[in-house]
């Protein structure tokens, strides 16, 4: 079972101060074996020299070689106050011209002509040097000596050199405590902001970012606040888009339905079904129509723009049109489907412009001077983009009302009159064009007659993948 994650200043602490260790161990050893290697060097050289200085006093006297020092001054040259000095002078043979015998003869030397050696004179641990001489006859110079203060200076050099880089470590170790905390101070706040958070508080997050990573985890947590903020405000808002809407259709049906049931006549009960299945067909459009601005207010937060073909999507919406407009004696026409057209949109999207559009014309398009009613889809090229267009020649609309028909719940008079609807197809032809980054204008139509909405897209400059262009005509 593993425990729990360790905090992160931990982790950075441990990830940095481990190799810093390592490399603190590696100078360590290194530092003392280097110590170690000069120290020996040093006391060995001094071992040589009274080696040198015994050899250079041996004379050759009768044929017999002679040590020519006296013991005060023998005692002199090899005096120390901290160690004791053993020599021996010996033949070739092994015969002990002077000294202790108990230096035995060491391994042959060196081409330089000395070697040196750990050697045991009762149970005690010393360091010899073993030099050979020619002149005057051959003979060897063994000088030994114990080595408790040569132990002594090389444990004394290797604190020295370990205890400054251990203190460097230990104050490096605080350093980077102290300053791996204060960079983590932005995340703590942080974690402490939206720790202390209610469920419905998406407010954007205030933290004094220390670095850039810091700044773009504090951006990245504010953008998804911001896009919680939205969705959970769309979902607020079609909650009460479905209680305030639905409220009318829903007693209307009620109060249908208890009249029918009040009467007695069948024919009075027939019409009241036909009107409460009218009310219905109305709820179920208004219900859609709620879900579909739903749709658009969470399309807003991350929509992803690609090139659209127009001219087939307003082709393939007239023709699914055209029966009901022929059944309502409506012209239902296209103008500009020729030519492809691209735009930056959203297919789901521009079809539920289109649908919207389409159905609001054929049901308040209708002129009232008896004129053969006309619906006419138009695209347009300009500077700025790709301006699709629904016009038709009915009744129109004054300046005043134009603005408001973009607010959900407004119908106008003539919706108002036919009963019809709910007001907020228009809204939803607006939700679609914000999320799409398009403008939408309204207007009079041709001669300022009748009525017209216009969206202004941006056009695609190319297409990966362009679309094949279909020939079906459409009837202007």
């Amino acid at each position: 079972m593993t425990g729990a994650p360790r905090p992160l200043a931990v982790r950075l602490l441990r990830g940095v101060l481990a190799p810093l260790a390592l490399t603190w161990l590696a100078g360590t050893v290194l530092a003392a074996g280097i110590a170690y290697h000069f120290t020996e060097r040093a006391f060995d050289r001094a071992l040589l020299d009274d080696a040198y200085l015994i050899a250079s006093r041996v004379r050759e006297h009768a044929g017999r070689l002679e040590l020519d020092l006296t013991a005060r001054e023998l005692g002199s040259a090899l005096f120390d106050q901290e160690e004791t000095t053993f020599f021996s002078i010996r033949r070739p043979d092994g015969s002990v011209i002077a000294g202790d015998p108990r230096l035995e003869l060491l391994a042959p030397p060196s081409p330089d002509g000395y070697r040196f050696a750990n050697v045991t004179i009762d149970g005690r641990r010393l360091r010899a040097a073993r030099l050979l001489s020619e002149d005057p006859q051959p003979f060897q110079v063994i000088v030994a000596q114990t080595i408790a203060s040569r132990s002594a200076a090389t444990q004394r050099l290797v604190w020295l050199s370990v205890l400054p880089q251990t203190l460097l470590l230990l104050v490096l170790a605080a350093w980077l405590h102290r300053a791996i905390t204060g960079e983590l101070q932005p995340l703590a706040q942080l974690q402490d902001a939206l720790g202390r958070r209610s469920a419905g508080d998406l407010a954007p997050v205030e933290v004094n970012a220390t670095s850039r990573d810091v700044a773009a985890l504090t951006a990245a947590v504010n953008a998804l606040l911001a896009r919680l903020e939205g969705s959970v405000r769309a979902q607020r808002e079609f909650a009460g888009n479905v209680a305030h809407e639905l409220r009318t259709p829903l007693a209307g049906i009620r109060a249908l339905a208890d009249y029918g049931l009040s009467r007695e006549e069948p024919q009075v009960w027939r019409e009241q079904l036909q009107r409460i299945a009218a009310s219905q067909g109305r709820a179920s459009r208004l219900v859609d129509q709620l879900l579909d601005i739903a749709l658009a207010l969470e399309a807003q937060a991350g929509l992803q723009l690609d090139a659209v073909a127009l001219d087939e999507l307003v082709r393939d919406a007239v023709l699914r049109y055209l029966p009901r407009a022929d059944a309502a004696g409506v012209d239902l026409g296209a103008v500009g489907v020729e030519k492809p057209s691209r735009i930056l949109a959203d297919p789901t999207l521009v079809d539920g412009i289109l649908n919207n559009l389409l159905d609001n014309a054929l049901r308040y398009g209708a002129p009232t001077d008896g004129e053969p009613p006309a619906v006419t889809v138009s695209i347009e090229h300009d500077a700025d983009g790709v301006v699709l267009s629904v016009q038709d020649n009915g009744p129109g609309l004054p300046a005043d009302l134009q603005a408001r028909l973009v607010q959900r719940g407004t119908q106008g008079d003539t919706g108002q009159m036919l009963g019809e609807g709910a007001g907020i197809g228009l809204a939803l032809v607006a939700q679609y064009a914000a999320a799409m980054q398009a403008r939408m204008d309204l207007g009079s139509g041709p001669q300022g007659r009748g009525w017209s909405c216009s969206i202004h897209f941006r056009a695609a400059t190319e297409s990966p993948h362009p679309a094949p262009h279909r020939s079906t005509v459409i009837p202007a």
